[in-house]
């Protein structure tokens, strides 16, 4: 393997060796339609260092990448940044492999690393501004605490200028080409974008603050090296402003409409409200569950100002793909929305009112009363729809400015 799986040159001194999973779609519920990469890198410095591993599966292809540049067992520290599997799958092979003098976590790491693999391993743990040195180089810790898990760190190399960010700055994206510059900026935008909606949504406050102590740290970057995806060596200051727009959550006058239907008459309402919406020149997507994935409206709504949520009542509740989005999204938590219910039934009629409780849940802003017709929309109905629509887009434009 060692002739087919070689290492990818950022610097003289620092390689990528991770692994390309072309065949992964599902991540947490989270559809990944490129694939993925898990990505580990390598410092030649006097003490040969690893900055994680890969997931269990692809082992050989992280010693095969490794080996075209090192013996493996001449590395002499491991640095775990992030202890989830697809990242620590391999860590502890790597490690009876290796033989390493010293294998380096943060805190809540060695603890983490502790639970998945109940090991009598020892770690070394290391705090938020600690150094390592590595002989002729070192590397700095910074604590990242939930993001987007207790255990998370970076790792940066002064000498290189090289961030070492674990998830942030990532994307599931399965390609050959390695660096941002090599890929076509559209997909980048939308698959960092999916990514940040679908994993590092739920601690946008923290992102906010992450970046400031980024900002004040005085690091410098040539290079972003996030454990997904490629790395980022041109558009630096691209990637970390867009971290910064989409953790700030400021609505925009764009609305998500989604719904779950039976026998289309909730879809006929979603496509009423959508057109009262753009009627008032908000930008409207409307987008049924039958079609779209939960991990396609989070990425929608990452820059939308209103979620309005429409299904019809199956046996006194809401479809249950409309259950499923929901849940997925409170989980996400977006802020900053404005938000509205409806829905079709024949009677009962629940579904409508239930929706509306968790988006309150949520913290969504609500819009009106629940929007319930029986049966078939009349053209009155669909009027009411429209209507909905147009002072939804009125509340956003007021809502807009307020948080601008």
């Amino acid at each position: 393997m060692a002739d087919i799986y070689k290492a990818v040159k950022l610097t003289d001194k620092v390689y990528w060796v991770g692994a390309i999973d072309w065949n992964i779609r599902d991540f947490h519920g989270y559809t990944t339609r490129r694939g993925s990469t898990y990505n580990a890198y390598l410092i030649l410095a006097d003490r040969i260092t690893l900055v994680d591993t890969v997931k269990a599966p692809f082992r050989e292809e992280l010693i095969s990448r490794i080996s075209s540049v090192v013996n493996p067992r001449d590395i002499r520290i491991i640095v775990s940044n992030h202890a989830e599997m697809d990242h620590s799958g391999c860590l502890h092979e790597m490690i009876d492999l290796i033989r390493p003098e010293e294998v380096i976590a943060s805190t809540m790491g060695v603890k983490t690393l502790g639970d998945i693999f109940h090991r009598d391993q020892k770690i070394t743990a290391v705090k938020d501004g600690e150094e390592k040195s590595l002989g002729n180089m070192k590397l700095r810790f910074l604590e990242t605490r939930m993001l987007h898990w207790p255990d998370s760190m970076f790792s940066y190399l002064p000498e290189e200028e090289i961030l070492f960010s674990h998830d942030a700055f990532g994307m599931h994206l399965a390609t050959l080409e390695r660096f941002d510059d090599e890929i076509d900026p559209a997909i980048l935008r939308y698959e960092g974008a999916t990514y940040f909606a679908n994993i590092i949504l739920p601690y946008a406050p923290l992102v906010t603050r992450l970046l400031g102590r980024v900002a004040a740290s005085g690091m410098n970057f040539k290079f972003i090296a996030p454990d997904h995806g490629p790395v980022w060596r041109r558009d630096i200051p691209g990637v970390i402003a867009n971290y910064g727009q989409w953790a700030a959550q400021k609505p925009t006058l764009k609305a998500i409409v989604v719904y779950g239907t039976m026998w289309h008459s909730t879809e006929r309402m979603a496509r009423a409200i959508g057109e009262g919406l753009a009627a008032a020149g908000v930008a409207a997507k409307c987008m049924s569950m039958d079609v779209f994935h939960r991990s396609d409206i989070a990425y929608e709504i990452l820059d939308a100002g209103a979620l309005i949520v429409g299904s019809s009542t199956l046996n006194n509740n809401m479809l249950p793909q409309i259950a499923d989005v929901l849940t997925y999204l409170k989980g996400l938590r977006p802020a900053n929305l404005l938000g509205a219910s409806f829905g079709s039934f024949g009677w009962s009629g629940e579904a409508a009112v239930h929706i509306g409780d968790v988006l309150k849940e949520m913290k969504v802003e609500i819009i009106g009363a629940p929007l319930k017709v029986q049966h078939a929309p009349t053209e009155d109905d669909l009027r009411r729809c429209h209507d909905l629509g147009e002072e939804m887009a009125r509340q956003l434009r007021i809502k807009s400015k307020e948080v601008a």
